[in-house]
């Protein structure tokens, strides 16, 4: 598995698109990952998966937990969580107000590991916000693992944080032939 078999791989389910595209944020960008199309796609999720794995091992990354953002990098999460063997736990962005009304969900310790995964970093405000509620609840957070980085200032903002950004792909390597 490499960076350009991940990269092959969201071509080929679609997930990835060259052209002119217009983000949420308004900015205009030379390509467009639909990170769904890849995730729910069992073959690329379990690629995905097995290149975050590798990675976990080449960094020497030992966590007692996965953490996914709810909704978008729950499925990284659940594919990294049986392919490791580490439980993993869903963080909401917000609390419902039925229920139990918690932020995670899952079992948590005090002092767990955490991972965090992510489908695609752009700022890391999604990244910040689950960092942030799950070291309230007494987790050490340490590095984001994501498929895509786009290079827009997320790697910085969670550094300053004391997060190390992990990605499988940047947005220089989607932009190189």
């Amino acid at each position: 598995m490499s960076k350009m078999r991940i990269k092959e791989a969201l071509s080929e389910c679609g997930a990835l698109m060259y052209g002119d595209f217009t983000l949420a944020s308004g900015k205009r960008s030379k390509y467009y990952i639909d990170i769904k199309k890849a995730s729910t796609d069992p073959q690329v999720l379990a690629e995905i998966a097995e290149e975050m794995a590798c990675t976990m091992v080449a960094k020497g990354l030992v966590v007692d937990r996965i953490a996914g953002v709810v909704l978008g990098s729950i499925p990284l999460a659940v594919a990294l969580s049986l392919r490791t063997g580490t439980p993993f736990v869903m963080v909401r962005k917000e609390r419902k107000d039925h229920g139990t009304g918690k932020l995670i969900e899952g079992a948590m310790m005090q002092n767990d590991r955490i991972l965090v995964v992510e489908d695609v970093v752009t700022s890391a405000g999604s990244s910040s916000e689950a960092i942030s509620i799950l070291r309230s609840a007494g987790a050490k957070v340490t590095t984001v693992l994501t498929v895509i980085d786009r290079q827009e200032g997320g790697k910085e903002r969670l550094a300053e944080t004391g997060v190390e950004l992990l990605a499988l792909l940047t947005a220089e390597d989607v932009l190189r032939d």
